[in-house]
């Protein structure tokens, strides 16, 4: 029993990725659920690992922790405008609660943990752990939410002023990331803080290699089949930040 939940978050992120590769293969509704089992089944792999690795209490806490402080912080957003600016949800993500579709909560957890764990890898102080994780995690979204905006899944009351070769999302998210993934670190790394170092990254490898994928995946979908270069192109450079040099410590 033991060997096959150590075997659980591989086959989790094997079926996260399966789905992601299928995603610009689908359109319509079919492509609506496929989102929502990616972000469903990618979050379940995040969970599974962080449980096996920081233990039953510590890895609940820190799952628990992505979902409700997301969610919260999505159900805020739409309500006040704060922090992201003034958006709504279409009823594209399945059923909502406070205008919130439910799934969004897992959406900010199936990364969180990834983007710790890289932090953890790359910095060895706290400080520059949360910091290198808040920008892990705040950075994924200069794909995430150009590609949600063009599905339709939500959309922005005042679009502009924004990136450059990407309308539809105003700047104000982009800082309103940032602020909650700072926060969102500073948390996780204060639960992960005495778990333990994984010297030789084999304990880690899964979560990190879900990162490094998301990044590299993420690029080549947005340039080859979903025409979305300019979003491919400031999500390379901003989550680069952090990919780049953990390509370049790994392969050391």
């Amino acid at each position: 029993m033991r060997a096959e939940a150590s075997r659980l978050p591989l086959v989790l992120a094997i079926a996260a990725v399966i789905l992601q590769i299928s995603y610009p293969l689908t359109h319509g509704q079919a492509r609506h659920g496929v989102t929502i089992a990616i972000v469903l089944v990618f979050a379940a792999a995040s969970a599974a690992h962080a449980v096996l690795s920081c233990g039953l209490a510590r890895g609940l806490s820190i799952v628990l922790l992505a979902v409700c402080s997301g969610y919260g912080v999505e159900v805020l957003g739409v309500h006040t405008g704060f922090p992201f600016g003034h958006y709504s949800y279409a009823a594209t993500l399945g059923p909502r609660v406070f205008a919130v579709p439910v799934v969004i909560g897992a959406a900010w957890a199936m990364l969180a943990w990834p983007a710790a764990v890289v932090a953890r890898r790359l910095a060895s102080s706290f400080v520059a752990r949360v910091a290198v994780g808040a920008w892990a995690l705040a950075t994924w979204d200069l794909f995430l939410d150009p590609q949600m905006v063009r599905d339709g899944h939500w959309r922005w009351r005042f679009p502009s002023p924004h990136l450059p070769g990407v309308p539809g999302v105003p700047l104000t998210n982009y800082v309103g990331w940032l602020l909650v993934s700072v926060v969102i670190s500073l948390a996780l790394q204060g639960i992960a803080r005495n778990a333990g170092e994984d010297r030789d990254g084999r304990k880690d490898a899964i979560p990190t290699a879900l990162y490094l994928w998301t990044y590299l995946g993420s690029i080549i979908a947005f340039i080859a089949f979903l025409d979305l270069g300019g979003a491919a192109l400031w999500g390379a450079l901003g989550m680069g930040v952090v990919a780049v040099p953990l390509v370049v410590r790994l392969v050391r």
